[in-house]
């Protein structure tokens, strides 16, 4: 994700800024871009790729003596990762730093477009710049013009911006995107996206709530909420830079499993209005004369691929075929032009997938990539792009990849219906209302994290697992299997609950554990038929579901849901947490588990 730092001081303020930006690295980035003020003057530089390019541009600039500096590492979301898109934007006399997105930026850049202005990005960024400075004009003060800014912004955003106005001030606003201050005794105040660009300057931290916005100067620091003044909390900064960057979880992968909430609600920021999908990204004749869909992936995004399948032909009643990449490069597929060729990956670089969709292009079919990382080779290869915005994963083993994939496949078939006409208003309502609060379900409850921490000392020793479910639990199971092998380096697999007698059931017994996905919504019965059968043969069972299972051996209670993506979703995270636990009970490395890369760039 994007990363955002400030800084008012007296010291070096480049070098500070620049040093503070590498410690956001780790979040991943593909531009960046500072702006300094002193005595009045903005100086401001930005690159592509990677902070040494910045770092070379700014080789002769020296920012000694009191001032003020925003800096920042940008993951595009609107728009190319290219300079003119890099951060910081400007004004006439101001500059802007922002992570998150602007929901209504549309609205106010057609406003602002009616009174003149000219737009040089394609960010939504931008417009906000702008905007400020044309509420300076109605406003008695530069914060008045802020707040009426802030005020009228839709979506997710941690601003900073700096202005020739009000020359010694940093203005700063938080919403639904982390943004911390902090300060110490030389009277330096400081901010930062997460932790880490603060460790070793600051010394107390105030971490900001949502709907908090205020102006930073030497002498004084004013929050507001809701046009009230609030107190500002500060508590000490701890100094461990890698537990900062962890943001205080054991692992990055236990961090990022506890994300999903966060990065599920910024995959559909922007992407639902007025009760309706709204994919701007894509030609808006992608979807003429195609008749069914194929999709190709690897690993992970293979699993999010078949869950989208069932719900492809679900919701937009058009057949799907999901197929693993590195199979379709060398099958002689038959491929017609009715067909839309979808490719998944997380980084954009998976070379199956990269050859597979060279292979679709080559047969004249129209593409779309989901993916991660923009301007990747996928990315830029694919006639359309839908960007999950995961932000970086540093856990080899995929998590908040897997989500954001399977949501924005969900995204795309609801908006396939909705082209199509392929189901009702009411359903087609029932789904986006499902989506919206599918962020807020993915919270991790402490309770069920530590009930999975504890049982897993039971299913360190046998000789393997069996993950079952039916329909789109059938890839979770998959997924769940996958995600154990990673870094358990226990034997692990996934099957569809009724295959169990057709062979499977011979390894069955007290020492071959089965995790049940057994939802309240989808084909209750016959799985609760299927787990018995296991159990009459002494399996040992761990049953996730709604409801109690008298047989299980162990239990994991769901909430009780109308819709399958709930279950789904909720399962999801229970599947890697206890993935997690068992391999933090084994002692292995759960953040880079032997044998793998996060990227699989070779066949």
């Amino acid at each position: 994700m994007c990363g955002i730092v400030g800084y008012i001081g007296g010291k070096e303020k480049k070098e500070l800024v620049l040093n503070a930006l590498g410690e956001l690295e780790y979040r991943g980035y593909d531009s960046a871009g500072i702006a300094v003020m002193k005595e009045g003057r903005i100086d401001a530089f930005k690159a592509t790729g990677k902070l040494k390019n910045l770092q070379e541009k700014t080789k002769n600039f020296t920012s000694e003596g009191d001032g003020i500096a925003i800096g920042h590492t940008r993951w595009a979301t609107h728009g190319k990762p290219t300079e003119i898109n890099a951060h910081p934007h400007f004004g006439q006399h101001s500059y802007i730093v922002h992570n998150g997105i602007i929901e209504n930026y549309r609205e106010i850049k057609e406003m602002l477009t009616s009174k003149g202005v000219t737009f040089l990005s394609q960010t939504d960024t931008e417009v906000v710049v702008y905007l400020f400075e044309h509420n300076l004009q109605t406003s008695k003060s530069a914060f008045e013009a802020f707040e009426k800014t802030v005020l009228s912004l839709r979506g997710a955003y941690a601003i900073l911006l700096i202005t020739t106005i009000a020359p010694n001030s940093i203005f700063f606003a938080k919403n639904a995107a982390p943004l911390i201050i902090g300060k110490n005794d030389e009277k330096e105040l400081f901010f930062g996206s997460s932790d880490a660009p603060l460790i070793g300057h600051a010394k107390e931290v105030c971490y900001l709530e949502d709907g908090q916005y205020g102006v930073l100067s030497k002498n004084e620091i004013l929050l507001f909420a809701d046009k009230k003044k609030v107190s500002s909390i500060f508590r000490d900064l701890p100094q461990d830079k890698s537990y900062a960057q962890k943001e205080g979880f054991r692992f990055f992968m236990e961090k990022e499993i506890y994300e999903q909430s966060r990065v599920l609600g910024e995959t559909l920021m922007g992407r639902i209005k007025n009760n309706e999908i709204v994919l701007e990204e894509l030609d808006e004749y992608l979807f003429d004369g195609i008749n069914s869909i194929k999709i190709c992936a690897c690993g992970t995004s293979y699993h999010a691929g078949l869950a989208a399948g069932y719900i492809f032909e679900r919701l937009a009643k058009i057949r799907t075929d999901v197929v693993i990449a590195s199979e379709f490069r060398y099958k002689e597929p038959l491929l017609t032009p009715d067909t839309l060729f979808i490719v998944i990956s997380q980084s954009g670089e998976t070379a199956d997938t990269l050859e597979a969709l060279k292979i679709a292009k080559n047969a004249g079919l129209k593409t779309l990539a989901i993916c991660n990382v923009d301007n990747s080779s996928i990315v830029r290869l694919a006639d359309n792009t839908i960007l999950t915005r995961a932000g970086i994963e540093k856990g080899v083993a995929s998590t908040k990849a897997f989500a954001t994939q399977v949501a924005t496949l969900w995204l795309l078939s609801i908006f396939m219906a909705q082209k199509r006409n392929s189901v009702g208003k009411e359903r087609l309502k029932s789904e986006i209302d499902t989506l919206l609060r599918i962020p807020s379900s993915l919270n991790v409850d402490n309770a069920t994290h530590e009930k999975l921490r504890r049982l897993s000392k039971r299913y360190l020793h046998g000789h393997g697992f069996f993950f079952i479910g039916r329909d789109i639990f059938y890839p979770l199971a998959l997924e769940g299997a996958l995600k154990l092998k990673e870094i358990s380096y226990l034997h692990a697999e996934g099957y569809p609950a009724g295959e169990m007698k057709h062979g499977p059931i011979a390894l069955v017994d007290s020492k071959l554990f089965t995790v049940a996905l057994l939802p309240k919504t989808m084909l209750y019965d016959k799985t609760k038929n299927n787990i018995e059968e296991l159990s009459a043969r002494d399996a040992t069972i761990l049953v996730i579901s709604p409801e109690q299972f008298e047989l299980a051996d162990d239990f994991i209670k769901t909430k009780n849901s109308s819709h399958v993506m709930n279950e789904f979703f909720e399962m999801m995270i229970i599947l890697q947490l206890l993935a997690l636990e068992i391999a933090v009970r084994l002692g292995n490395d759960v953040d880079m588990p032997r044998n793998l890369a996060k990227s699989v760039t070779v066949e």
